[in-house]
């Protein structure tokens, strides 16, 4: 190398380990911290092939920097006569090997000796060693796994600023005589490690996770943010749709990558040996009434391994900025659908019939519905809300006539009649025109 070449390099290294000699003092764990991100990154080496540089070979430049009480010249490379070549391979066999490893750059270094021996390019085999250093020294090197992400620890700085959730899979429960699966779909809060809520059901779909999320709502107010995983549940536009209402982040990890979750992976394992493996119920009863008392009077009301507080106490030692959930918590769980009313002043909804009002009459509007009450929407238009509307009974409407300002009226001879067939409809309430445009 010339000098200006040692000098680009003593320059890189010096680069490389300047947080270590730079007079400032580090802990041991800040120490190893750096070292691990510096050792697990990909560097542009001068002059070099190579692009990974181990802890080893930073402590020694360290080393040789102190002592020679600060000079960068202690940094340079040292001379070697066979630098960047192999010393038990002859220049014509590095070539060849390089150039096998450039046609077949997946290969392993077995499969490119046995490629070489069938192009007669050599007689014997080759020292696998041999292949591996020829071809780290000329960055032809694949790396087996992939480079060591960066991950760091984080911890949400107030109580019910990110909810973590997931499903875990329980033990398997009677139901009408037949052997069900149940699943633990729980909420965990990051800061504190607080269950908000958790609780066995006999699905992870869709339905199941609103239920829980809403209790969770009503038990411990409102998070800022809901980190999940990608599961099919956690994808559905109603759940984004109930979120934003109610200006909650719904934030997803990346695929395959389960560690952003970790509290509430953990908090699974915890589960798994103090409850799960122990149940000795039949019912699924019976397992919501163990978790619930397990996580009452056991976990959150112990000291929590990181945090040293209890669950509990670290989440209402500062409540002041916590979002409770708002009177009309139910009505934001509501799903919402697109119909337009027909002539007949009729509109369907989940093979329903239900009357709309007069005004909207060939309009395409939004019905807003609880899947649990179907028998009664909500009819909203332009952002104003029509009422609350329940399905149509047409023999209640065959006795309806219409008076001159086109007002429905039930026909005071037949009332009785109507009445008796369905009590639900007295007076005439039926048909919603309690609600005029």
């Amino acid at each position: 190398m010339t000098e200006e070449q040692k000098k680009a390099v003593a320059v890189f290294r010096f680069g490389v380990i300047a947080d270590f000699v730079n007079g400032v003092h580090l802990d041991y764990g800040e120490r190893e911290r750096f070292l691990a991100e510096k050792s697990a990154r990909k560097w542009v080496i001068p002059y070099s092939g190579r692009s990974w540089i181990g802890r080893s070979t930073m402590q020694r430049w360290v080393t040789l920097y102190e002592a020679s009480g600060g000079r960068l010249e202690s940094l340079y490379p040292s001379d070697r006569s066979d630098a960047g070549k192999s010393r038990s391979l002859d220049e014509e066999t590095v070539l060849s090997l390089r150039r096998v490893r450039e046609e077949l750059p997946k290969a392993t270094a077995r499969v490119l000796v046995e490629e070489m021996k069938s192009r007669h390019l050599i007689h014997d085999g080759l020292p696998l060693s041999c292949v591996y250093r020829v071809l780290h020294s000329h960055g032809l090197m694949t790396r087996d796994a992939s480079p060591p992400e960066d991950r760091r620890k984080f911890e949400a700085e107030m109580p019910n600023d990110i909810w973590q959730s997931d499903v875990l899979h329980g033990p398997t429960v009677e139901v009408d005589g037949r052997k069900r699966k149940s699943y633990l779909i729980a909420f965990i809060d990051d800061h504190s490690r607080l269950i908000p809520y958790g609780a066995f059901y006999l699905s992870e779909s869709i339905g199941s996770f609103l239920t829980a999320l809403e209790q969770a709502f009503l038990t411990r107010g409102l998070p800022r943010k809901l980190y999940v995983d990608n599961g099919a549940a956690f994808r559905s536009k109603h759940l984004e749709h109930i979120l934003a209402s109610l200006g909650i982040a719904l934030v997803h990890s990346r695929p395959y990558k389960p560690q952003g979750r970790g509290k509430i992976e953990r908090f699974f394992r915890t589960v798994r040996e103090e409850v799960t493996n122990r149940f000795v119920g039949g019912t699924l009863e019976d397992i919501n009434g163990v978790f619930s008392c397990w996580l009452r009077t056991k976990y959150h009301t112990r000291n929590h391994g990181t945090t040293g507080e209890t669950p509990f106490a670290r989440f209402t030692s500062n409540m002041a900025c916590m979002r409770t959930a708002p009177e009309n918590l139910k009505d934001h769980f509501r799903k919402m659908e697109k119909r337009r009313i027909a002539n007949d002043r009729t509109l369907t909804l989940n093979g329903r019939l239900y009357e709309g009002p007069i005004a909207l009459i060939g309009k395409r509007v939004d019905v807003l519905y609880h899947v649990h009450e179907p028998e009664r929407i909500e009819i909203v238009f332009q952002d104003r809300t029509y009422g609350f509307h329940q399905p149509v009974n047409p023999h209640v409407n065959c006795r309806v006539r219409r008076t001159k300002n086109n007002q429905a009226e039930l026909n005071p001879v037949e009332q009785n009649a109507v009445i008796g067939i369905d009590a639900r409809y007295q007076g005439g309430r039926l048909f919603s025109k309690s609600v005029q445009p």
